[in-house]
Formats: C-alpha cells, structure tokens, sequence
C-alpha cells in the first residue's frame, strides 16, 4: 500500500472514529446515570442535522466567524498526520512539524473559535472565552511543561521517536513516565471541557464554560464546531494512549490487513479511556471557576515532578 494512502487512512480513522467515540462515551454516562441513553450513533445523526439547517450570523459579524469554524474542524485533521495514529513508523507527511508544532496548530484553531465567538456580539460567548483564558494561563504552560519532558527524554520532538523511547524497558514503569501520563491525562481534561473543569453537557448559560463559545452557533457552522472538538479529544486521547503510554497496537507494516488491525486495536484503547475517562467524571462534582486553577497548578506540580524525576535519572 502507499504510505500517501496510509497517511490518508490515519487522517480519516480521527474524522470518522470520533463521533463513534463521543457517542460511546454519552451512552455509557447515561447508564451510570440509570438511563437508557442515546444511541451510539446519536453523534452522526446530529451532525446530518445541524449540517441540513440554515447558518444565522448576528448582521454585524465579521469574516471571521465565516472562516473560523474551518480552522478549527482542519487543525485536528492536520494534528492527526504528525502523530502514530494507526502505524508506527513516519509517514511522509510526519515531518512537518514535531510535537511543538502539532501544539501550535491546535492553539491556533482553539484561537480561531475565541474570536469567533467574540465575533458574535453575545454576552454568554463573551463570558465564556474569559473563563477559558483564565483556565488556558494553566493549560498553556503545562502543555509546554510535558512536551519538553517527553522531548528531553527521548531526545527528539518526533512523536514517532518518543513512543519508541517511552515504551522501552528502562521508561515503561518508570516514576516520570506515570507522572507525564499523569499530567498529561489532567491536560485532557481541561483541554476538552470535560468534568471537573467544565460539563460538555450542560446548557446553563451562566455555568458554560467550553460550551459557551458555540452558544451562538448554528447550520453547519455548529456541525463543524462540534465535529472538530470531537476530533481534538480524539486526536489528544492518541497522543495520551499511542505516543505517551504505549504504541502498542499499532500497524508495523502499510499493509490493508494491518491497518484495519490495528483501526480496531486502537478504537478499543480509545473506548477504554472514555470509559475510564468517563467513569472517573462520574464521582465528580464540577469544580468552581478559582477551584479550577487548584486543579490546574495541581497537574502542573505532578508535571514538573516528573520532569525533576526524568532529570535525575530516577
């Protein structure tokens, strides 16, 4: 097979497994709730629905709001060619940039949807993307903190290279390996508005915190918002699962046999963590806004704990 293709493959395994993934991960809330729940397909029958309504602009909206449900659907897309995502070996597009830079281009679509929601005029957009800036000051840093680690630790940026150099005897059960991990998962969590930073279920305006920045969106533009954060969950659970714990799973060969192989082995370890992922949400309340930046410093700390322990050797 070509490597294009595989590379397509990967690219189109993040687009069409993460609704499924969102859908899995509401349906089993559900249960946990005593409810029956959604489908697991409820994800895509939404998004056909958003996507045959009409798009309504305020009249004193920019371009902005016009391109910024695009920026924000592509960047994961474009995240997804840097990372293993179904194979474990570089793919011709791999190289464009490291684990800064796929950094950069999440930061730079999640910029994209902050202005388009400042775009819109409305109160409750406006107050969310404060709260979310007040939250990012924590996130941003402890991003950088974790990449920097995993990079000094394998000596190279490539994702490619730092699951190799994570998976090895020496680092599998190391003290600063399960503190990246550890970091790494509290990153997840705030990143993508889930509980106890914010409920991605909730629609109390004044609660809202991630939610709050799509309040005004609709058509296809809300499709685009809601598909592009599934695929950043997505994108970000792959880093956590297949680049910081283990490649395990991973296709070693660009073979069709191989690739749906491991398309199956790597939805299993993402279903695993949502279910994980959503289990833990269970035995939380939502945290207060202030509450939040305890919670933030506290993943920072585990962080830089586990970057002082990979320093040392330990």
């Amino acid at each position: 097979m070509s490597l294009y293709l595989a590379q397509a493959l990967q690219v189109l395994f993040v687009l069409a497994f993460s609704p499924l993934l969102r859908g899995i991960m509401e349906r089993y809330r559900a249960r946990l709730a005593a409810r029956h729940g959604p489908p697991i397909w409820q994800p895509y029958r939404d998004v056909l629905k958003w996507w045959g309504k009409e798009t309504v602009r305020s009249d004193q909206a920019s371009g902005i709001s016009e391109w910024a449900p695009v920026a924000y659907f592509v960047a994961p897309l474009l995240v997804a060619m840097l990372i293993p995502v179904l194979l474990n070996f570089p793919l011709p597009f791999a190289w464009m940039g490291d684990m800064l830079g796929g950094g950069m281009v999440l930061a730079g679509g999640g910029l994209a949807l902050l202005l388009a929601a400042l775009d819109s005029g409305s109160v409750y957009p406006g107050l969310g993307v404060s709260r979310i800036r007040l939250i990012a000051t924590f996130t941003e840093p402890l991003s950088l903190l974790l990449i920097f680690i995993a990079a000094s630790a394998a000596n190279a940026t490539i994702p490619f290279v730092v699951n190799e150099t994570l998976a090895a005897p020496a680092w599998i059960f190391s003290p600063s390996h399960l503190l990246i991990i550890t970091g790494w998962f509290l990153l997840l969590l705030a990143e993508t508005g889930r509980i106890p930073i914010d409920n991605p279920s909730t629609s109390q305006e004044l609660s809202m915190i991630d939610p709050a920045r799509t309040f005004e969106s609709s058509g296809p533009d809300l499709a685009l918002y809601e598909w592009g954060g599934w695929m950043k969950f997505t994108v970000l659970s792959i880093i956590l699962t297949n680049v910081l714990i283990t490649p395990w799973g991973l296709a070693s060969h660009a073979t069709a046999l191989a690739i749906v192989l491991a398309a199956v082995l790597v939805a299993i370890k993402l279903s695993a963590l949502g279910i994980i992922l959503v289990s833990i949400e269970a035995g939380f309340g939502k945290l207060r806004l202030m509450r939040n930046v305890d919670f933030l410093v506290a993943a920072t700390v585990l962080a830089a704990v586990g970057g002082l322990a990979a320093a040392l050797g330990i």
